[in-house]
């Protein structure tokens, strides 16, 4: 069910998907509900609500082209591992790093990626700490974040690790535009020129109005940024 769905949802994406990745994909969801009875992961655990959801959702930048091969890539507070280990899974090719702040949830991940073959580096920090590092500060090719928080505040979290003509990918729904009037200020502070919102359809959920939201890096962000833990969402720039 889940292997068919999601390889199916797949093509239809225009995605050609790994000979193995369908039953990665169907041990990936067996994982999470059996995680989900010990930790809080997602309340979206329904096979055919999952796969779209989660999986075939996380898989749009594959779909709209927008991961060079071998690229550099963090996913920053990914929960439950969305959208980094389903793009993991669709392209082992990836350099990608997991970022969060709870402990038990990398503990989970960790898990995952060993029952399912891949690698991935796995970092325990807070988003506006992680960029301070000097291992990670403007050193990716693309950084993103899905149902993280609204756009100004993940532009401060995101634009500091990825390098000069780099992007920064965020998932968002219909109000988009809205949101993206409101970082302006956030993005000529932190270095970053915003693209026009990508639309983008998943099969069989015609009436959802996804959205990526794609920034690139074109000047350096300030030292100061990202500002120290919770200024950004209490204090959007």
């Amino acid at each position: 069910m889940i292997s068919e769905r999601v390889q199916q949802g797949a093509l239809q994406m225009g995605i050609a998907l790994p000979p193995e990745a369908a039953e990665r994909f169907a041990l990936y969801h067996a994982l999470l509900v059996e995680g989900n009875a010990r930790m809080n992961l997602t309340t979206v655990l329904e096979p055919e609500e999952a796969v779209d959801r989660h999986f075939l959702d996380s898989l749009a930048p594959v779909a709209l082209g927008l991961l060079p091969q071998g690229a550099r890539a963090v996913d920053v507070g990914t929960g439950a591992g969305f959208p980094g280990i389903p793009l993991l899974i669709a392209r082992p090719d990836l350099r990608l790093t997991l970022v969060d702040s709870l402990k038990k949830r990398l503990e989970f991940l960790r898990d995952v990626l060993n029952r399912l073959g891949l690698s991935a580096e796995i970092v325990h920090m807070r988003a506006e700490d992680f960029s301070h590092q000097a291992a990670h500060r403007e050193q990716y090719d693309v950084a993103m974040a899905r149902a993280l928080a609204a756009l100004s505040p993940l532009m401060e979290y995101l634009l500091p690790c990825v390098r000069r003509e780099g992007v920064a990918i965020c998932w968002k729904g219909p109000g988009v535009e809205e949101e993206a009037a409101a970082a302006r200020r956030a993005l000529f502070l932190l270095g970053g020129k915003a693209r026009e919102p990508l639309p983008y359809a998943i099969p069989h959920r015609d009436d959802w109005k996804h959205n990526l939201f794609l920034v690139d890096k074109v000047r350096p962000t300030p030292k100061t940024y990202p500002r120290k833990a919770g200024t950004p969402t209490r204090n959007p720039l």
